[in-house]
């Protein structure tokens, strides 16, 4: 019996340090991602090639032909005219890097998956959640070439639409990963610990999750560029190119300095509400198993916020902004934890 049981313990732990695994792969494929973006290299590789695409150009007439196929689109027509073969392996070797590891988290997803269930390791409670994330996985995989083809014919970038469901595909993804990972890892507490209202932590955590798709909208729209100045936009709170019904239009998403404002307001908001919800865990001493996780959150929002202020008065220096976003997957991280140990107890 005790052998059997030692065996079951090894059992979980594969799975746990498979999951671990994939959500530290996700979060690396986000940061690459993101200094992908910030590097404007995105578009190097104009075409999909599922297997053939696994090997980068491996001698000079390779990546002549690579280089021949980027100088077709508008990006290097009517922006980088002017590029070197050399300068182009610098961006190439970005988007490259991105790809290959949406395939390695493929591979490392689906095969040890497979292998799981066959041997059913994994308990059937857990397999459809599995089993969802590994078609979001593939789904992301054609959501990220969809992005791709949006700055091939017309535009000299992606479009900032695609990219927000690109970035927030991937963050979704990460927030499965993680809570299955923590789910199939942390036993549940035999302590009949009281709870914070369930809807705090997760209106916590579904507001960072906005933010961060609404980040991919200032990415995207190269909106943190414009109004380099923090507290106040330029000298006003409202940006002064623009007006307040325009919050209301179909637009606004189509406007920088909106999208900026947008993203500011949220933090505001963000901020207020984990005040709120820190407060409200330490006043009540039933959720003092709460108040390590609390600091944390609060010592991943002090640098977050520092972070995205710096951002903004840099004008989107690339170390600051890919700081800025990898500040979010630490945010979140913890934001799931809380929501995670709220919800834990017995």
């Amino acid at each position: 019996m005790y052998i059997n049981f030692m065996l079951g313990q090894n059992k979980n732990n594969y799975v746990s340090y498979w999951l671990l695994l994939i959500t530290l792969l996700v979060a690396i494929m986000i940061i690459v991602g993101g200094l992908t973006r910030l590097t404007d290299s995105g578009l190097s590789i104009t075409r999909w090639d599922l297997f053939s695409g696994i090997f980068p150009p491996l001698s000079l007439r390779d990546w002549e032909k690579s280089f021949a196929l980027y100088k077709e689109i508008p990006e290097y027509q009517l922006l980088n005219s002017s590029m070197t073969l050399e300068q182009f392996k610098t961006i190439y070797w970005w988007e490259y890097a991105h790809r290959l590891l949406g395939r390695i988290i493929g591979f490392f997803y689906l095969v040890p998956l497979l292998y799981f269930s066959l041997r059913k390791i994994i308990e059937k409670k857990y397999l459809v959640s599995l089993y969802i994330i590994l078609i979001l996985i593939l789904l992301q995989g054609y959501v990220g070439w969809y992005m791709v083809k949006s700055g091939l014919v017309e535009r000299t970038d992606v479009s900032h639409y695609r990219l927000a469901l690109h970035l927030t595909l991937a963050f979704v993804i990460f927030i499965l990963l993680l809570w299955n990972y923590l789910n199939y890892t942390v036993p549940k507490s035999s302590i009949n610990n009281k709870k914070l209202s369930s809807y705090l932590p997760i209106l916590f955590t579904s507001s960072i999750l906005l933010q961060i798709c609404v980040g991919a909208f200032v990415s995207g729209l190269d909106a943190g560029l414009i109004y380099q100045t923090w507290p106040l936009m330029d000298k006003n709170y409202f940006p002064d190119d623009s007006s307040i019904k325009n919050l209301f239009s179909i637009s606004v998403f189509e406007t920088p300095s909106l999208v900026q404002f947008i993203h500011r307001n949220i933090a505001y908001f963000i901020i207020l509400l984990f005040i709120y919800i820190a407060i409200s865990i330490y006043r009540n001493k039933n959720l003092i198993y709460l108040r390590s996780i609390t600091l944390i959150v609060f010592i991943f929002i002090l640098l977050q916020t520092l972070l995205g202020i710096l951002t903004v008065l840099s004008g989107a220096q690339i170390i600051l902004a890919s700081m800025h976003q990898i500040g979010s997957i630490f945010l979140m991280t913890a934001s799931i934890i809380l929501v995670f140990k709220n919800n834990r107890t017995s």
